[in-house]
């Protein structure tokens, strides 16, 4: 039986490093996780107790597309806490997590071969399910004077119909201040394309408090998850704000492919959102962890960086270092026990001169992951 050529997309490297890592942790060997962003904490207590409260009280079954009215009312609520935005909860979508978001936004936007605009490096799961519905993604090569983010100059002239941008961004952990962010909308606007922002690491952010696309216009779509600040990355919850005339074209989309978000995750979610002591209370462990990277990979000779501002990722420029990104990987895999992820999952033509590691972990795992990564490298 045949196969579409839509199916061919690139398999997820930190997927097969994930798997890597399994074989060796079966084989007996312990490993230090610095691939996956994934935090090191489950969901809030506030959310479990929720959950199973729900299920005490009767079945949950399908919900309404656009998910429950209580959940989409708090997510309103958290735009004021967190923005200062007045924004209406009919413009609330919620979702199959982040990625059910994406596959929403790009049906609702775009048409097949439509050009989409994505930085470099950047999250690869864009430009997969991109090409996977028959679009175009365009590879934006961001630069390093720039932090690894976009800028207006950086799309001119491709004929783009979108621009996905991510801030904080994977993997990098950089962001566009208010400026910044506004120079993209008013650029892309101009353009006649759409705006796309991935905010899926808000919540996560050290020094200054991200931005928001909906900062800048009401005219732009803005994608987020429960999966990171909120430490639900199993749960499959996210959701999405589009503009007033987008509802119902989504919620069409929302009930053929998905009927709903999954009843479970949303009853937990709700009651995550005021779980504030316990997301602060992760928010210092990344905190604590960012540190230690900053001093200890320039330490270990991982000296080409730039410092992030959110997310809980760094990204190194080990072009110094190697020019196989893939094979050092597996290397600092095998002798050092560190799983880290090569960088071609996120820039397929830079990408095999940099190396992402993820501090999403225990502190302790940080540390000791640091402490083999610069036996690693003392022995080179």
């Amino acid at each position: 039986m045949r196969t579409s050529r839509r199916s061919d997309v690139d398999p997820f490297i930190v997927m097969d490093v994930m798997e890597a890592a399994r074989a060796a942790e079966s084989a007996g060997r312990h490993i230090i996780h610095m691939e996956v962003g994934q935090p090191g904490t489950g969901a809030p207590k506030a959310a479990i107790r929720a959950l199973g409260q729900a299920m005490d009280e009767g079945p949950l079954g399908y919900t309404v597309a656009l998910g429950l009215p209580a959940l989409r009312a708090r997510i309103a609520r958290l735009y004021g806490d967190w923005y200062d935005v007045d924004l209406n909860p009919d413009r609330v979508i919620v979702t199959s997590g982040a990625s059910g978001g994406f596959i929403l936004a790009f049906n609702a936007l775009f048409d097949s071969g439509d050009r989409v605009g994505i930085g470099a490096p950047g999250y690869p799961s864009y430009r997969q399910i991109l090409t996977g519905l028959g679009l175009t993604p365009v590879d934006l090569p961001t630069a390093a004077a720039n932090r690894y983010q976009p800028v207006p100059d950086d799309f001119a002239g491709h004929d783009l119909r979108g621009l996905l941008v991510a801030s904080p961004a994977n993997p990098t952990g950089t962001m566009l201040d208010h400026a910044a962010m506004a120079r993209l909308v008013d650029a892309t606007q101009e353009a006649g394309a759409s705006f796309i922002s991935d905010e899926i690491y808000h919540g996560i952010e050290y020094e200054a408090k991200a931005v928001s696309a909906l900062n800048v216009s009401d005219d732009v779509y803005v994608i987020n998850s429960f999966s990171k600040y909120f430490s639900m990355t199993g749960w499959r919850a996210g959701w999405m704000v589009v503009p007033e005339d987008h509802v119902r074209v989504v919620e069409r989309l929302a009930q053929n492919m998905f009927i709903c978000p999954p009843h479970a995750s949303q009853v937990a979610a709700l009651a995550a959102m005021d779980a504030t002591d316990e997301m602060q209370a992760n928010l210092d462990v990344y905190r604590t962890n960012r540190a230690l990277m900053l001093e200890g990979l320039p330490k270990a000779g991982f000296t080409r960086i730039a410092p992030p501002d959110g997310a809980f990722y760094v990204y190194a420029d080990v072009s110094d270092l190697t020019d196989d990104s893939r094979a050092f990987a597996a290397r600092i895999l095998d002798e050092a026990r560190v799983a880290v992820t090569p960088g071609l999952d996120f820039d397929p033509v830079r990408g095999h001169q940099t190396l992402r590691f993820s501090y999403a972990r225990t502190t302790d795992d940080i540390a000791e992951g640091l402490r083999r990564l610069k036996t690693f490298m003392d022995g080179r």
